[in-house]
């Protein structure tokens, strides 16, 4: 079988993962050059904290958008938590500190410390996605998230960012009759805006990420897989926790399947992959699996890229 419904114009957002090395990022590029010499603006992003998609498009991408094929209109980005966190205090720092140092002799390197908060990191990741996509210069966004671990921080967030803010929350509450008292006395700064405020936005933004993340006409996600019992188990543990959180799965691909048995050790692999495609197609009855075969060549540049994207979608 071949991919469906990831070509569909609806589609704004494609998210790819799975464990790691089991072809994320090969899957992703073929999946962006594919809609890309259709027609389509494509940015493909990777968060992978080891990024390769400079390698496998055999050009320096780095972390600015950088046009990556001259034929069409595909760029790439390879984008870390450094440059997330950097982001995001540029966005919030000025006004955290406003609030802070209006009651508080603090460093402006407290905003880092802020910035450090369970579930930040994972919560600006998103928005910045949802930046991409919702900004217009795109029409599609393809992202090779980071191995499957991180991908689930990912999707716990909206609890473990609002359980957070519940305790900022709280904290402050109980900080706040203090200093309303002590002001006077003090001579303490005004601040334009209160930490409540503050608070309150980002619980905002958490909920409108949630609904974005959850638009299952505009963002699929897609699982790549490998058949093995490592690969299988972290398929089910993903696919478990996307669906825990209705983010819905509708396309895996099984990837590194031997096609032609000609020699004792293809035999024996042959035989042991065989056994976890049927467990994968009995459990996922309801999903499209699709087959990539193993190569005898590593996959890189755009010749490489284009015949997986044929393997693909057929």
């Amino acid at each position: 079988m071949s991919l469906t419904g990831i070509d569909n114009e609806r589609v704004k957002l494609i998210m790819v993962g799975g464990k790691g090395g089991v072809g994320k990022t090969t899957c992703a590029a073929a999946i962006a050059l594919k809609l890309a010499r259709e027609g389509r603006k494509v940015l493909i992003i990777t968060s992978d904290p080891a990024p390769s998609l400079s390698d496998i498009f055999e050009k320096d991408i780095g972390d600015r958008e950088t046009r990556i094929d001259d034929t069409c209109e595909l760029c790439g980005l390879e984008v870390s938590s450094d440059i997330v966190l950097s982001r995001w205090k540029e966005r919030f720092g000025p006004e955290i500190y406003e609030v802070v140092s209006s009651f508080a002799s603090v460093d402006y390197d407290f905003v880092e410390y802020i910035g450090t908060a369970p579930g930040i990191e994972e919560e600006y990741m998103l928005n910045y996605i949802m930046e991409l996509v919702e900004g217009g210069t795109y029409d599609v966004v393809v992202w090779d998230t980071a191995p499957a671990g991180h991908t689930l921080r990912l999707l716990k967030l909206p609890e473990l960012f609002l359980s957070h803010m519940e305790a900022a929350t709280k904290f402050y509450m109980s900080m706040y009759g203090y200093i309303e008292k002590m002001k006077d006395t003090m001579r303490l700064k005004e601040s334009k805006k209160t930490l409540l405020q503050i608070i309150a936005g980002w619980e905002a933004l958490s909920e409108r990420i949630g609904e974005f993340i959850r638009d299952g006409a505009s963002v699929k996600y897609l699982i790549v897989t490998i058949p093995e019992a490592l690969g299988v188990k972290m398929t089910n543990r993903v696919i478990g926790e996307l669906e825990q959180n209705r983010l819905a799965v509708e396309n895996i691909v099984i990837n590194n399947v031997v096609r032609n048995a000609d020699c004792e050790f293809h035999r024996l692999r042959k035989t042991m992959q065989e056994q976890y495609i049927e467990e994968l197609q009995q459990t996922y009855r309801g999903k499209n699996l699709t087959t990539l075969y193993l190569e005898a060549f590593e996959i890189k540049g755009m010749e490489k890229i284009a015949g997986v994207a044929r393997a693909l979608f057929g």
